[in-house]
Protein backbone atom coordinates (compact mmCIF):
# COMPACT_ATOMS: atom_id res chain seq x y z
CA UNK A 1 0.00 0.00 0.00
CA UNK A 2 1.35 3.40 -0.94
CA UNK A 3 1.17 6.19 1.68
CA UNK A 4 1.63 9.90 1.09
CA UNK A 5 4.01 11.53 3.58
CA UNK A 6 4.61 15.24 3.81
CA UNK A 7 8.28 15.08 4.76
CA UNK A 8 9.10 17.65 2.09
CA UNK A 9 6.93 20.16 3.88
CA UNK A 10 8.69 19.87 7.22
CA UNK A 11 11.21 22.57 6.33
CA UNK A 12 8.49 25.11 5.61
CA UNK A 13 7.68 27.66 8.33
CA UNK A 14 4.10 26.41 8.79
CA UNK A 15 2.37 24.15 11.28
CA UNK A 16 1.62 20.77 9.73
CA UNK A 17 -0.91 18.94 11.87
CA UNK A 18 -0.76 15.51 10.26
CA UNK A 19 0.35 13.54 7.26
CA UNK A 20 -1.82 12.05 4.57
CA UNK A 21 -2.47 8.47 5.58
CA UNK A 22 -4.56 7.43 2.58
CA UNK A 23 -3.38 5.29 -0.30
CA UNK A 24 -3.86 6.54 -3.84
CA UNK A 25 -6.88 4.25 -4.19
CA UNK A 26 -8.39 5.60 -0.97
CA UNK A 27 -7.86 9.14 -2.17
CA UNK A 28 -9.82 8.35 -5.33
CA UNK A 29 -12.60 6.85 -3.21
CA UNK A 30 -12.61 9.94 -0.99
CA UNK A 31 -13.04 12.20 -4.00
CA UNK A 32 -16.24 10.31 -4.89
CA UNK A 33 -17.93 11.84 -1.81
CA UNK A 34 -18.13 15.25 -3.43
CA UNK A 35 -18.19 17.95 -4.40
CA UNK A 36 -20.60 19.40 -1.88
CA UNK A 37 -23.15 20.87 -2.15
CA UNK A 38 -24.39 19.23 -5.35
CA UNK A 39 -26.36 21.10 -7.97
CA UNK A 40 -29.97 19.98 -8.25
CA UNK A 41 -32.34 20.76 -11.07
CA UNK A 42 -35.95 21.67 -10.22
CA UNK A 43 -38.20 18.65 -9.74
CA UNK A 44 -40.09 18.17 -13.04
CA UNK A 45 -42.93 16.39 -11.22
CA UNK A 46 -43.62 19.54 -9.19
CA UNK A 47 -44.45 22.61 -11.27
CA UNK A 48 -43.66 24.97 -8.38
CA UNK A 49 -40.26 23.43 -7.59
CA UNK A 50 -37.78 26.32 -7.36
CA UNK A 51 -40.57 28.93 -7.34
CA UNK A 52 -39.64 31.51 -4.71
CA UNK A 53 -43.29 32.21 -3.91
CA UNK A 54 -43.95 28.52 -3.27
CA UNK A 55 -40.78 28.24 -1.20
CA UNK A 56 -41.92 31.11 1.02
CA UNK A 57 -45.42 29.67 1.37
CA UNK A 58 -44.03 26.22 2.11
CA UNK A 59 -41.75 27.60 4.83
CA UNK A 60 -44.68 29.42 6.46
CA UNK A 61 -46.95 26.37 6.32
CA UNK A 62 -44.19 24.12 7.67
CA UNK A 63 -44.05 26.19 10.85
CA UNK A 64 -47.80 26.71 11.28
CA UNK A 65 -50.22 24.32 13.04
CA UNK A 66 -52.83 25.06 10.36
CA UNK A 67 -51.68 21.82 8.72
CA UNK A 68 -52.99 19.75 11.64
CA UNK A 69 -56.74 19.28 11.79
CA UNK A 70 -57.07 20.69 15.30
CA UNK A 71 -54.15 23.14 15.21
CA UNK A 72 -52.31 21.00 17.76
CA UNK A 73 -48.89 20.98 16.10
CA UNK A 74 -46.95 21.85 12.98
CA UNK A 75 -44.42 20.03 10.81
CA UNK A 76 -41.72 21.80 12.83
CA UNK A 77 -43.04 20.21 16.03
CA UNK A 78 -41.51 16.91 14.93
CA UNK A 79 -38.88 18.25 12.53
CA UNK A 80 -37.40 20.96 14.72
CA UNK A 81 -35.16 23.42 12.84
CA UNK A 82 -33.18 23.86 16.07
CA UNK A 83 -32.47 20.11 16.11
CA UNK A 84 -31.36 19.70 12.49
CA UNK A 85 -35.00 19.22 11.42
CA UNK A 86 -35.33 16.10 13.57
CA UNK A 87 -35.95 15.53 17.30
CA UNK A 88 -34.03 13.99 20.17
CA UNK A 89 -36.78 11.45 20.81
CA UNK A 90 -36.13 7.82 19.94
CA UNK A 91 -39.47 7.58 18.12
CA UNK A 92 -41.62 10.31 16.66
CA UNK A 93 -44.57 11.61 18.66
CA UNK A 94 -47.65 12.43 16.62
CA UNK A 95 -51.09 11.95 18.13
CA UNK A 96 -49.59 8.75 19.53
CA UNK A 97 -46.05 7.47 19.86
CA UNK A 98 -45.12 6.31 16.36
CA UNK A 99 -43.01 3.31 15.42
CA UNK A 100 -40.01 5.04 13.89
CA UNK A 101 -37.38 7.65 14.55
CA UNK A 102 -37.89 11.12 13.06
CA UNK A 103 -35.46 11.54 10.15
CA UNK A 104 -33.85 14.88 9.38
CA UNK A 105 -35.39 16.74 6.43
CA UNK A 106 -32.13 18.03 5.00
CA UNK A 107 -30.65 16.91 1.67
CA UNK A 108 -33.91 15.43 0.38
CA UNK A 109 -33.95 16.98 -3.10
CA UNK A 110 -33.54 14.56 -5.96
CA UNK A 111 -33.92 11.23 -4.14
CA UNK A 112 -35.61 8.20 -5.69
CA UNK A 113 -37.35 6.99 -2.50
CA UNK A 114 -38.54 8.74 0.65
CA UNK A 115 -39.22 7.51 4.17
CA UNK A 116 -37.66 4.68 6.15
CA UNK A 117 -39.67 2.18 4.10
CA UNK A 118 -39.66 4.11 0.84
CA UNK A 119 -43.42 4.53 0.65
CA UNK A 120 -43.11 7.67 -1.52
CA UNK A 121 -41.26 8.22 -4.78
CA UNK A 122 -41.32 12.03 -4.71
CA UNK A 123 -40.70 14.69 -2.09
CA UNK A 124 -44.14 16.21 -2.59
CA UNK A 125 -45.82 12.84 -1.95
CA UNK A 126 -43.67 12.37 1.14
CA UNK A 127 -44.82 15.83 2.28
CA UNK A 128 -48.46 15.00 1.63
CA UNK A 129 -48.91 11.80 3.60
CA UNK A 130 -48.30 13.16 7.14
CA UNK A 131 -50.99 15.80 6.55
CA UNK A 132 -53.69 13.16 6.06
CA UNK A 133 -52.25 10.40 8.24
CA UNK A 134 -54.68 9.76 11.11
CA UNK A 135 -51.90 9.36 13.69
CA UNK A 136 -50.19 12.55 12.59
CA UNK A 137 -51.90 15.72 11.33
CA UNK A 138 -55.19 13.94 10.61
CA UNK A 139 -56.65 16.30 7.99
CA UNK A 140 -58.93 15.12 5.24
CA UNK A 141 -58.54 16.87 1.92
CA UNK A 142 -61.85 18.63 2.64
CA UNK A 143 -60.81 19.87 6.09
CA UNK A 144 -57.45 21.01 4.72
CA UNK A 145 -59.14 23.04 1.98
CA UNK A 146 -61.35 24.72 4.60
CA UNK A 147 -58.35 25.43 6.84
CA UNK A 148 -56.27 26.99 4.05
CA UNK A 149 -59.29 28.96 2.78
CA UNK A 150 -59.81 30.50 6.22
CA UNK A 151 -56.14 31.11 6.95
CA UNK A 152 -53.90 34.11 6.40
CA UNK A 153 -52.15 32.12 3.65
CA UNK A 154 -55.04 32.00 1.22
CA UNK A 155 -53.90 35.04 -0.79
CA UNK A 156 -50.39 33.60 -1.19
CA UNK A 157 -51.83 30.22 -2.08
CA UNK A 158 -54.10 31.73 -4.74
CA UNK A 159 -51.31 33.85 -6.21
CA UNK A 160 -49.49 30.59 -7.00
CA UNK A 161 -52.24 28.07 -7.65
CA UNK A 162 -55.31 30.13 -8.56
CA UNK A 163 -58.70 30.53 -6.91
CA UNK A 164 -58.97 27.97 -4.13
CA UNK A 165 -62.77 27.83 -4.41
CA UNK A 166 -62.41 26.41 -7.93
CA UNK A 167 -60.09 23.61 -6.80
CA UNK A 168 -61.12 20.11 -5.84
CA UNK A 169 -60.04 19.33 -2.24
CA UNK A 170 -57.58 16.72 -3.51
CA UNK A 171 -55.95 19.36 -5.71
CA UNK A 172 -55.65 21.71 -2.72
CA UNK A 173 -53.96 18.88 -0.79
CA UNK A 174 -51.49 18.21 -3.60
CA UNK A 175 -50.77 21.91 -4.12
CA UNK A 176 -50.14 22.35 -0.40
CA UNK A 177 -47.73 19.40 -0.43
CA UNK A 178 -45.94 20.75 -3.49
CA UNK A 179 -45.38 24.11 -1.81
CA UNK A 180 -43.98 22.28 1.23
CA UNK A 181 -41.74 20.27 -1.08
CA UNK A 182 -40.46 23.44 -2.77
CA UNK A 183 -39.35 24.63 0.65
CA UNK A 184 -37.86 21.31 1.77
CA UNK A 185 -35.73 21.16 -1.37
CA UNK A 186 -33.83 24.18 -0.07
CA UNK A 187 -32.74 22.48 3.18
CA UNK A 188 -29.10 21.45 2.87
CA UNK A 189 -26.35 20.62 5.28
CA UNK A 190 -23.39 22.96 5.19
CA UNK A 191 -19.90 22.17 3.98
CA UNK A 192 -17.82 20.43 6.58
CA UNK A 193 -14.25 19.76 7.67
CA UNK A 194 -14.39 16.60 5.58
CA UNK A 195 -15.31 18.60 2.46
CA UNK A 196 -12.29 20.85 2.91
CA UNK A 197 -10.12 17.74 3.14
CA UNK A 198 -11.76 16.08 0.14
CA UNK A 199 -11.47 19.19 -2.03
CA UNK A 200 -7.84 19.72 -1.04
CA UNK A 201 -7.05 16.16 -2.14
CA UNK A 202 -8.81 16.72 -5.44
CA UNK A 203 -6.74 19.78 -6.25
CA UNK A 204 -3.54 18.18 -4.94
CA UNK A 205 -3.09 20.66 -2.08
CA UNK A 206 -1.45 18.37 0.46
CA UNK A 207 -0.62 21.20 2.83
CA UNK A 208 -4.30 22.09 3.20
CA UNK A 209 -5.30 18.42 3.37
CA UNK A 210 -2.88 17.92 6.26
CA UNK A 211 -5.15 20.00 8.48
CA UNK A 212 -7.57 17.05 8.59
CA UNK A 213 -6.96 15.15 11.84
CA UNK A 214 -5.09 11.87 11.66
CA UNK A 215 -7.77 10.22 13.83
CA UNK A 216 -10.40 11.17 11.23
CA UNK A 217 -8.18 9.82 8.46
CA UNK A 218 -7.78 6.53 10.30
CA UNK A 219 -11.56 6.41 10.72
CA UNK A 220 -12.03 7.14 7.02
CA UNK A 221 -9.69 4.27 6.13
CA UNK A 222 -11.83 1.94 8.25
CA UNK A 223 -14.99 3.37 6.63
CA UNK A 224 -13.62 2.64 3.16
CA UNK A 225 -11.92 -0.63 3.97
CA UNK A 226 -12.56 -3.20 6.67
CA UNK A 227 -15.81 -1.61 7.81
CA UNK A 228 -17.30 -1.79 4.28
CA UNK A 229 -19.43 1.23 5.25
CA UNK A 230 -19.03 2.85 1.84
CA UNK A 231 -20.84 -0.02 0.11
CA UNK A 232 -24.11 1.53 1.33
CA UNK A 233 -23.03 4.99 2.45
CA UNK A 234 -21.60 6.27 -0.82
CA UNK A 235 -21.75 9.28 -3.13
CA UNK A 236 -21.80 12.95 -2.08
CA UNK A 237 -24.70 12.36 0.34
CA UNK A 238 -23.08 9.23 1.85
CA UNK A 239 -26.13 7.12 0.99
CA UNK A 240 -27.12 4.81 -1.84
CA UNK A 241 -30.78 5.57 -0.93
CA UNK A 242 -31.62 1.87 -1.04
CA UNK A 243 -32.85 -0.58 1.60
CA UNK A 244 -30.78 -2.85 3.81
CA UNK A 245 -30.84 -4.96 6.93
CA UNK A 246 -28.49 -3.42 9.47
CA UNK A 247 -29.01 -6.08 12.12
CA UNK A 248 -31.45 -3.95 14.14
CA UNK A 249 -34.47 -5.86 15.50
CA UNK A 250 -37.67 -5.06 13.62
CA UNK A 251 -40.14 -6.47 16.15
CA UNK A 252 -42.39 -3.81 17.67
CA UNK A 253 -43.84 -6.22 20.22
CA UNK A 254 -44.23 -9.95 20.65
CA UNK A 255 -46.95 -9.94 18.00
CA UNK A 256 -46.09 -6.96 15.77
CA UNK A 257 -43.29 -6.29 13.33
CA UNK A 258 -42.18 -3.23 11.41
CA UNK A 259 -42.33 -4.51 7.84
CA UNK A 260 -39.86 -1.91 6.63
CA UNK A 261 -39.45 -1.83 2.86
CA UNK A 262 -42.07 -4.55 2.34
CA UNK A 263 -44.73 -2.38 3.99
CA UNK A 264 -43.43 0.68 2.18
CA UNK A 265 -43.95 -1.03 -1.16
CA UNK A 266 -47.45 -2.16 -0.22
CA UNK A 267 -48.27 1.46 0.57
CA UNK A 268 -46.61 2.75 -2.59
CA UNK A 269 -48.49 0.35 -4.86
CA UNK A 270 -51.84 1.40 -3.39
CA UNK A 271 -51.15 5.15 -3.52
CA UNK A 272 -52.47 7.52 -6.18
CA UNK A 273 -49.70 9.99 -5.27
CA UNK A 274 -46.82 8.51 -7.26
CA UNK A 275 -44.79 9.60 -10.25
CA UNK A 276 -46.87 7.21 -12.34
CA UNK A 277 -50.11 8.93 -11.32
CA UNK A 278 -52.17 11.89 -12.46
CA UNK A 279 -50.66 14.33 -9.96
CA UNK A 280 -47.23 14.22 -11.62
CA UNK A 281 -46.75 17.58 -13.38
CA UNK A 282 -44.16 16.17 -15.76
CA UNK A 283 -45.80 15.14 -19.08
CA UNK A 284 -42.92 12.73 -19.70
CA UNK A 285 -43.32 11.22 -16.22
CA UNK A 286 -39.58 11.00 -15.68
CA UNK A 287 -38.80 8.75 -12.76
CA UNK A 288 -42.04 6.77 -13.04
CA UNK A 289 -39.98 3.82 -14.27
CA UNK A 290 -38.93 3.16 -10.67
CA UNK A 291 -42.41 2.56 -9.27
CA UNK A 292 -43.37 0.67 -12.43
CA UNK A 293 -40.46 -1.73 -12.19
CA UNK A 294 -39.89 -2.23 -8.46
CA UNK A 295 -41.05 -5.59 -7.06
CA UNK A 296 -41.81 -6.84 -3.57
CA UNK A 297 -39.66 -9.61 -2.16
CA UNK A 298 -39.97 -11.50 1.08
CA UNK A 299 -36.45 -10.32 1.90
CA UNK A 300 -37.74 -6.73 2.00
CA UNK A 301 -39.16 -7.43 5.46
CA UNK A 302 -37.15 -5.52 8.06
CA UNK A 303 -35.02 -3.56 5.62
CA UNK A 304 -34.86 0.22 5.85
CA UNK A 305 -33.57 3.06 3.71
CA UNK A 306 -29.91 3.94 4.14
CA UNK A 307 -29.83 7.42 5.72
CA UNK A 308 -27.42 10.10 4.59
CA UNK A 309 -24.46 10.57 6.91
CA UNK A 310 -24.29 14.29 6.14
CA UNK A 311 -24.83 16.09 9.45
CA UNK A 312 -25.04 12.77 11.26
CA UNK A 313 -23.52 14.07 14.51
CA UNK A 314 -26.44 16.47 14.83
CA UNK A 315 -29.26 13.92 14.74
CA UNK A 316 -29.08 11.37 17.55
CA UNK A 317 -30.57 8.89 18.32
CA UNK A 318 -29.99 6.56 15.38
CA UNK A 319 -31.48 3.70 13.33
CA UNK A 320 -35.07 3.42 12.17
CA UNK A 321 -36.26 2.84 15.74
CA UNK A 322 -33.97 5.34 17.47
CA UNK A 323 -32.49 2.52 19.53
CA UNK A 324 -28.84 3.67 19.42
CA UNK A 325 -28.25 6.79 21.47
CA UNK A 326 -25.06 8.17 19.94
CA UNK A 327 -22.42 7.57 17.28
CA UNK A 328 -20.31 5.54 19.69
CA UNK A 329 -23.27 3.17 20.13
CA UNK A 330 -23.73 2.93 16.35
CA UNK A 331 -20.09 2.00 15.75
CA UNK A 332 -20.19 -0.52 18.59
CA UNK A 333 -23.34 -2.04 17.07
CA UNK A 334 -21.43 -2.85 13.89
CA UNK A 335 -18.32 -3.85 15.81
CA UNK A 336 -20.29 -6.41 17.84
CA UNK A 337 -22.87 -7.25 15.16
CA UNK A 338 -24.96 -10.33 15.81
CA UNK A 339 -24.99 -11.86 12.33
CA UNK A 340 -27.80 -14.21 13.39
CA UNK A 341 -30.10 -11.18 13.24
CA UNK A 342 -29.38 -10.60 9.55
CA UNK A 343 -32.54 -11.98 8.03
CA UNK A 344 -32.57 -10.46 4.53
CA UNK A 345 -31.01 -12.01 1.46
CA UNK A 346 -27.90 -10.34 0.15
CA UNK A 347 -26.72 -8.75 3.42
CA UNK A 348 -23.67 -11.01 3.77
CA UNK A 349 -21.48 -7.93 3.32
CA UNK A 350 -22.01 -7.26 7.04
CA UNK A 351 -19.93 -9.09 9.61
CA UNK A 352 -18.76 -8.56 13.17
CA UNK A 353 -15.90 -6.04 12.90
CA UNK A 354 -14.40 -6.54 16.38
CA UNK A 355 -12.94 -3.04 16.44
CA UNK A 356 -10.46 -1.94 19.07
CA UNK A 357 -11.30 0.98 21.34
CA UNK A 358 -8.96 3.18 19.29
CA UNK A 359 -10.64 2.12 16.05
CA UNK A 360 -14.08 2.89 17.48
CA UNK A 361 -12.90 6.34 18.54
CA UNK A 362 -11.32 6.97 15.13
CA UNK A 363 -14.45 5.99 13.22
CA UNK A 364 -16.58 8.25 15.44
CA UNK A 365 -14.13 11.10 14.84
CA UNK A 366 -14.46 10.64 11.09
CA UNK A 367 -18.28 10.63 11.27
CA UNK A 368 -18.20 13.82 13.32
CA UNK A 369 -16.30 15.59 10.53
CA UNK A 370 -19.33 15.04 8.26
CA UNK A 371 -21.24 17.62 10.31
CA UNK A 372 -21.01 21.39 10.19
CA UNK A 373 -18.23 22.42 12.57
CA UNK A 374 -20.16 25.57 13.53
CA UNK A 375 -23.27 23.63 14.52
CA UNK A 376 -22.75 23.75 18.30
Amino acid sequence: MKFWALTALMALPVAVHSEILLSEEEIQQTRSFGPWPPTYQPDPSNRVSGDTRAISLGAALFNDPVLSVDGAFSCASCHDPEQAFATSEARALGRVRLDRNTPSLRNLAGLRWYGWGGKSDSLWAASLHPIIEEQEMAHSSESLKAAISESSYVADFESIFGNIRDQDPDLVLVNTAKSLSAYLETLRTERTQFDSFRDALERGDLLAAANYPEAAQRGLKLFLGRGKCALCHNGPAFSNNEFHDAGVPYFLSETEVDEGRFGGLNFLFSSVYTLDGEWNDDPAKQGAWAVRSVRRRHSDFGTFRTPSLRGVAETPPYMHDGSLIDLDAVVRHYSELDTERLHADGEAILSELSLSEQEIADLVTFLETLSDVTWR
